[in-house]
């Protein structure tokens, strides 16, 4: 599995909606899901995915599908 689709997977995983409606739209709070606890869900099964530890500040600035990319990157993960 190619590492955009592990993404794609986590969110859908995170927020229980289907994986082909995870895009670039997806910001916090833009869907009921994605509140506080959903995001630190979200937060959990990417550093499970992809075997890694984020930073606070990173975490907190994990605020849209697009963010997240370039946090990611931060970690060693180029999706």
């Amino acid at each position: 599995m190619k590492k955009i689709e592990k993404y794609n997977q986590a969110f859908s995983l995170s927020f229980s909606i289907e994986v082909d409606s995870v895009n670039s739209d997806l910001k916090y709070e833009s869907i009921p899901e994605w509140d506080s606890i959903g995001h630190m869900g979200l937060i959990a099964e990417l550093e499970d995915t992809f075997e890694i530890s984020m930073e606070m500040d990173d975490i907190i600035d994990f605020s849209s599908y697009n963010k997240g990319i370039e946090i990611m990157k931060k970690y060693g993960v180029d999706i």
